[in-house]
């Protein structure tokens, strides 16, 4: 994973659908060497120059993944983990 462009974020390569609108929906997206599958697109909406999914993965976490739609690189903007919020809450 590399750094975002100024951002603070950071890049993440997603594997995509294109569906036949040409909409691109995430399939599964890679942290380091880790790949995790999408199971879930819970929501998505669009900024001005950015689109943005939030996804549950095959590891229960919720990401919010943000596609520079004129670029066309993506990075990881929030994740949230149960786990995580167990031991925080614990």
């Amino acid at each position: 994973m590399k750094k975002g462009t100024g951002s603070g974020l950071l890049h993440v390569r997603v594997e995509c659908y294109a569906g036949y609108r040409g909409e691109q929906r995430p399939l599964r997206f890679y942290l380091k060497q880790r790949r995790i599958e999408v199971v879930e697109v819970i929501d998505q909406w669009y900024g001005p120059d950015y689109r943005y999914c939030k996804v549950r993965g095959d590891d229960n976490g919720t990401y919010i993944l943000r596609h520079a739609m004129a670029d066309g690189y993506w990075e990881l903007t929030m994740f949230s983990h149960p786990l995580f919020q167990q031991q925080k809450d614990g």
